[in-house]
């Protein structure tokens, strides 16, 4: 799989343009991100889907706290409809500072997302569904027909990773450095072991925030914004694999806090933009997917994708 993932940051109407760029291009499959602060995620996925024709749209990720998972496997099911069998159901425990502003506490997260696609392949299946785990549904129901729709769970951890390889169809996993996949590999290898054989194959897919552009030096300004949120928030052993200061990435952290994201860039060092972003010109680029793919089996280049996002996709779509 090569695919994109889009911010509707912009207006529905332009994700779907970019969408439509990214089949041009030949980009199997486009996913979109979801806070609650922009645009809607299945508006922009459904928009997506009727600008295209054979491109997979799916959310990457949408998380089962703001909406109840069983409305969640209904929207994703409409979606697979609307777009002729092309979902992709990307599910994560979602941003917890943006569900914070919602007053949500993502408890027990794993249990939360298999619990979420496991009752959604149920519902799928065409079965009416009772359970009470981290959610509740009584005689829960679909009332159309659905078909077979892929899982891939939205990672960045050891035991989500290790979920998604026992029971999805493929991983989302969040990182952008050939350390963090060497990492991230052996974690998948664990929950491999444990897979029953008649799950299938599993994709092990690299999702890593990419800005790419002629001039590489706009392209890594570009990648400060989106980097400023990753450092500011990555856990000390994430710092430490990667050799980042961990006073320099809590100063970053505190002025996203305080809603200061251009000071916050500002503090962005070289270190930082080398650990969460692959970021330069296409050659650039090209080399370091290509360190990632000595792990992965697939890559999403996610957001900010570059200063010019349709340009950056064209030139995404031009690399081998």
């Amino acid at each position: 799989m090569r695919a994109i993932e889009l911010t509707p940051e912009q207006p529905v109407s332009t994700i779907a343009q970019l969408g439509a760029t990214a089949e041009r291009v030949g980009f199997d499959a486009a996913f979109v991100s979801h806070h609650y602060n922009n645009r809607d995620q299945f508006a922009a996925l459904t928009a997506i889907a009727g600008e295209t024709d054979d491109i997979d749209v799916g959310p990457g990720v949408a998380n089962p706290y703001e909406t109840h998972p069983v409305t969640l496997a209904s929207r994703m099911a409409t979606l697979d409809e609307y777009s002729g069998g092309r979902g992709v159901f990307g599910v994560g425990p979602g941003d917890a500072s943006t569900l914070a502003n919602l007053g949500i506490d993502p408890d027990s997260p794993l249990r939360r997302v298999l619990e979420t696609f496991k009752i959604a392949r149920r519902l799928w299946d065409g079965e009416r569904v009772d359970h009470d785990g981290t959610f509740e549904a009584a005689d829960a129901g679909l009332n159309y027909e659905v078909g077979e729709i892929p899982v891939y769970v939205g990672a960045q951890g050891p035991h989500m990773t290790r979920m998604a390889a026992k029971h999805a169809d493929g991983v989302l996993y969040n990182g952008a450095h050939p350390r963090d996949y060497a990492w991230a590999s052996e974690r998948v290898a664990e929950g491999l072991d444990e897979r029953p054989d008649d799950r299938g194959e599993f994709d092990f897919a690299a999702y890593a925030a990419v800005s790419v552009a002629e001039d590489g030096e706009a392209a890594r300004e570009e990648a400060r914004f989106p980097v400023a949120f990753v450092a500011g928030g990555a856990p000390p052993p994430v710092l430490e694999r990667h050799d980042i200061d961990r006073e320099a990435a809590s100063e970053v952290g505190d002025a996203v806090s305080a809603g200061e994201f251009r000071e916050a860039a500002g503090l962005v060092t070289d270190a930082m933009l080398d650990a969460f972003c692959i970021a330069g010109s296409p050659a650039e680029v090209a080399a370091d997917i290509d360190a990632v793919l000595e792990y992965a089996d697939s890559f999403v280049a996610a957001s900010p994708l570059g200063p010019d996002a349709e340009r950056a996709i064209e030139l995404l779509g031009e690399l081998e």
